[in-house]
């Protein structure tokens, strides 16, 4: 399904939240005609897209600066604004709690928001990765508080973001979008917003079916890169780089996909939605062992990634206490600066918890900021020959483009890769360590 400028009236659409996937979407609404108003709490990055500049470095400021010039788009943290669009799209984060269940703490708020401006005709749509369930178990009733109905009122869908920042080959308007609906009339109403967005609509028969469609392509990835994970550890035992075995089995044209093992997962879907799906399947008796222990597995890889940096140091006669280290990355994949649910966030605890004396780099994140689990205050190193060779070890956790690994290795006493980055490197081989 193309987009499309129909006869109808161009839409004023909403987004709530102006971060990785809502600011990507405005800007594509815009694109194709729709007048955007975007919400957000942050007064400061409400204040920095007004003025035409990107909170995202995978978003130029120029594309920023175009969609407020056309005056086809605002952002603001007024919330009582809400009232003014046709359709609400929600894009705020769902994280996990500390005993891993879902933390729906920010859907909740939004929803409670929205229900108290919430008027006849609008369409309200969660674009949040969550368990099978969410839109009419814990939506659909704090919108009703507002005295209206869902279906005769208000509409209400939901359509999963599948935002991959830094993929050059796709964008938000040309990656096909799920969409389902509480009924005939939301769903319809919902693709006809989306038109003016995404280039392929993909319309299914409920919001559970869209919502269970996300985790599942989540829960693909997670479980197989848990399985490429423990092969890592298991191949390392018997002297077998795993790399080379992936890039072997993937000559076979039919019946394999490489994936490919690291430091542990990061971004917000692959690491949070395997808990998701088991909290889910507790309420139905449903034990899902094979996707906790997918979960499990790749949670331990920073363990095993420090535990390898402790063994590559003890065979140099030194110890990981006092020693000094440079992670290489913030970021929880390469050439982007988005640090949510990164291992290198987990690594740079744990070396610290061992007494390591502990640096990064990372081009895309001059400093860390405040999270919900860590707040490291720490600003990224410049990399120098110098530099270099006064650390203990260097540690790749993120292989961006932009390093030039045989000058890393060159200038540096140790390297732990958790990337396969060095595998180009033909000389100093011995001061490298896979992991």
């Amino acid at each position: 399904m193309a987009k499309a400028k129909t006869a109808v009236k161009v839409p004023y659409v909403g987004i709530v939240g102006m971060g990785y996937v809502g600011l990507p979407l405005a800007r594509e609404f815009c694109k194709g005609g729709a007048k955007v108003l975007g919400f957000d709490v942050k007064t400061q990055q409400v204040k920095k897209i007004n003025s035409g500049k990107s909170p995202l470095k995978h978003i130029p400021n120029t594309d920023v600066r175009e969609m407020v010039k056309t005056g086809r788009f605002r952002a603001t943290e007024k919330m009582n604004e809400l009232s003014k669009v046709n359709a609400i799209l929600i894009c705020v984060p769902t994280p996990l709690t500390e005993n891993r269940e879902p933390d729906m703490t920010y859907v909740v708020i939004t929803c409670e928001t929205i229900s108290k401006y919430l008027k006849k005709g609008q369409l309200v749509v969660l674009e949040s990765t969550t368990y099978p369930g969410t839109t009419r178990e814990l939506m659909l009733p704090i919108l009703e508080k507002s005295g209206l109905k869902a279906g005769k009122d208000f509409l209400l869908a939901y359509s999963a973001e599948r935002e991959d920042p830094g993929n050059k080959n796709f964008r938000t308007s040309t990656i096909p979008k799920v969409v389902g609906g509480y009924d005939k009339k939301s769903l319809n109403k919902a693709l006809e917003i989306y038109k003016y967005a995404i280039d392929k609509l993909v319309p299914v028969k409920s919001c559970e079916v869209a919502e269970s469609a996300k985790i599942l392509e989540n829960m693909y990835r997670c479980v197989n890169i848990a399985m490429v994970n423990e092969l890592k550890k298991l191949f390392d035992r018997m002297g077998i780089d795993v790399w080379e075995v992936i890039e072997a089995a993937g000559t076979k044209p039919f019946g394999f996909q490489k994936f490919f093992p690291g430091p542990g997962l990061g971004g917000h879907c692959i690491p949070i939605d395997p808990f998701y799906l088991t909290w889910k399947a507790r309420q139905f008796g449903m034990p899902t062992r094979f996707i906790e222990l997918a979960g499990e597995i790749n949670t331990d890889m920073p363990h095993y990634v420090v535990q390898r940096t402790m063994e590559a140091l003890n065979d140099r006669k030194k110890s990981l206490n006092g020693s000094k280290v440079l992670l290489l990355g913030l970021a929880y994949k390469k050439d982007i600066d988005d640090v949510r649910e990164s291992p290198s966030l987990e690594l740079i605890k744990l070396l610290k918890e061992k007494g390591a004396k502990v640096d990064y780099n990372d081009p895309y994140i001059p400093k860390t900021h405040k999270m919900r689990e860590y707040d490291l205050k720490m600003k990224s190193r410049p990399l120098t020959a110098a530099m270099l060779k006064g650390y203990d070890v260097v540690l790749i956790a993120t292989d961006h483009s932009c390093y030039d690994y045989k000058w890393v290795v060159k200038n540096s006493r140790l390297v732990v890769d958790t990337r396969n980055a060095t595998d180009i490197v033909k000389t100093g081989r011995k001061k490298i360590v896979k992991a």
